[in-house]
């Protein structure tokens, strides 16, 4: 293992403190777009579509 010197802990502790934010970002991204996916399924289910998925060139 490397010598990390006198400053172990700090450098050891900011590495883990950067890793654990990391992997809160991609689980809040990931959860976030589960809720998203749920949420446009359920307008889709209401009969409430996507302006891009219309075809009859209504503007609204």
């Amino acid at each position: 293992m490397m010598h990390l010197g006198p400053h172990a802990a700090f450098i050891v502790t900011a590495y883990a403190a950067a890793i654990a934010i990391i992997a809160g970002l991609v689980a809040w991204i990931v959860l976030d777009q589960r809720h998203l996916a749920r949420m446009l399924e359920e307008f889709e289910a209401r009969g409430i579509t996507r302006r891009s998925g219309r075809t009859d060139g209504q503007k609204w």
